[in-house]
């Protein structure tokens, strides 16, 4: 028994210096990392010093130190960064839809800066910037070697005064000049129509205003239309949509689904992420729905897109998303200002992470570039004549005026359908996909 004991003690005597010795080599690198780290303190300081007593011209000292934590930041991702007092207070007033500028949403990518989407119904859509544009100079000035802040910054002024930006579009031989004018940009989050039987929900931005909109846009559809019965499904489109808040993207996502998973969040640590589920209740009663989406749907328009179709509540139409797949947290700071800061990816239900890869349509249909109509064309079409244009042609006795009403009727729809792929092919698309679905009727 002494024996045992004299063992079990020497066994833990044996694992308590095997425990020290182990440590020791530890606590010694995480004091040298420590140390190291006051040391670039340090030298970060005499940099400053130098700076401040050296420099060819006098600095001021808060945009300096302002600028190395900017630095600091945009070295992380494209999408941390700090925010001045005015940038933090410009960005609280977007969340709720107004403020100046052109209406894009930037990134930057290879030094240049990018075009995620065009905002509908602002400026820069007016002149025809598209997603995916790369934005090289700005009055004349390259932004080539400046950060994103700095080259958006260098976009800002006064409301009604012009910009001349060039850009470099894929498929274009030479670079190109676009000359815009500022203005107030009003957002609307939602806009709501009725083409034929399918209600057209394009959702422009994720802000505040977004599942208000969006409920009471769809609403007033279905009532124009007499009822629900009356719809044959929904198109949401998120086409050049640059997302917005996570907690819209998530109340929109709800709006259609009645359970399940719609998004979760993983951060650094394991304990910081979160799950966020369905609650009870579709808003389209179970209609069938199509998502658009394109090179210019990021964020939370791709948490929509990706909950939908992994729960198959929906058929994704259109090109692959922009595939920004991380969450923003902003925090503020003392003297006003914020910084945002990337703290976490999101995962579909699925498990998937859509970061650098976007969602990728269930059905690919690309948007062909309309080519302007030549003289010649237009004097066809306006030539097409039939029968019934001809003097002195026989009526048709064969059908009453109430069948002859209802061929002119679905021919009216035709011609609409017609004039529609012309003026925007992947929303015709979609159309012509509820309109199939409808025709099959449900599934038993």
């Amino acid at each position: 028994m002494k024996k045992f004991v004299m063992a079990a003690l020497g066994g833990t005597l044996a694992g308590v210096l095997a425990t020290t010795q182990l440590a020791a080599p530890l606590l010694a690198q995480e004091s040298a990392r420590g140390t190291n780290v006051y040391e670039q303190l340090d030298l970060f300081g005499d940099i400053f010093e130098r700076i401040r007593g050296q420099y060819v011209e006098e600095v001021d000292e808060s945009e300096l130190i302002e600028a190395a934590i900017n630095g600091m930041l945009t070295s992380l991702d494209p999408h941390s960064g700090y925010l001045s007092p005015n940038d933090a207070a410009d960005m609280r007033v977007q969340t709720r839809g107004e403020f100046g500028g052109l209406g894009i949403e930037v990134t930057q990518e290879e030094g240049f800066v990018k075009v995620v989407s065009p905002i509908d119904g602002t400026p820069a859509d007016a002149a025809g910037i598209e997603a995916g544009d790369f934005i090289t100079h700005v009055d004349g000035e390259s932004v080539l070697g400046l950060n994103l802040d700095e080259a958006v910054e260098m976009m800002r002024g006064p409301v009604g005064s012009e910009i001349i930006i060039t850009v470099v579009r894929e498929g274009e031989g030479e670079p190109f000049d676009v000359s815009i004018i500022r203005d107030t940009i009003k957002l609307t989050a939602v806009r709501s129509r009725l083409q034929g039987e399918t209600v057209v929900l394009r959702v422009t931005t994720f802000n505040d205003q977004t599942t208000p909109n969006l409920e009471e846009g769809f609403r007033k559809q279905v009532e124009d239309a007499g009822g629900i019965e009356n719809i044959n499904g929904i198109v949401l489109d998120l086409r050049n949509n640059p997302g917005g808040l996570l907690t819209q993207a998530i109340r929109v996502s709800d709006a259609f689904l009645e359970k399940g998973e719609i998004v979760s969040t993983r951060g650094r640590n394991p304990e910081d992420g979160d799950r966020f589920n369905a609650t009870p209740g579709d808003l389209a009663e179970g209609k069938p729905i199509v998502v658009l989406i394109n090179g210019g749907s990021a964020s939370a328009s791709e948490i929509v897109a990706g909950a939908l179709q992994d729960h198959r509540r929906a058929i994704v139409v259109g090109t692959k998303s922009f595939g920004k797949g991380s969450v923003q947290t902003v925090m503020p700071l003392r003297g006003n200002g914020a910084m945002r800061l990337t703290t976490a990816r999101y995962y579909t239900p699925s498990g998937r992470s859509i970061q650098a890869l976007g969602v990728s349509p269930d059905i690919v249909v690309e948007q062909p570039r309309r080519a302007p109509e030549t003289e010649e064309e237009d004097e066809t079409n306006q030539r097409s004549r039939s029968e019934a244009d001809l003097r002195g042609s026989l009526n048709n006795d064969s059908l009453s005026e109430d069948e002859i009403e209802q061929i002119e009727a679905d021919r009216e729809k035709a011609e609409a359908a017609a004039a529609l792929r012309e003026e925007d092919y992947q929303l015709a698309y979609a159309i012509d996909i509820l309109k199939g679905l409808t025709a099959l009727g449900p599934n038993d």
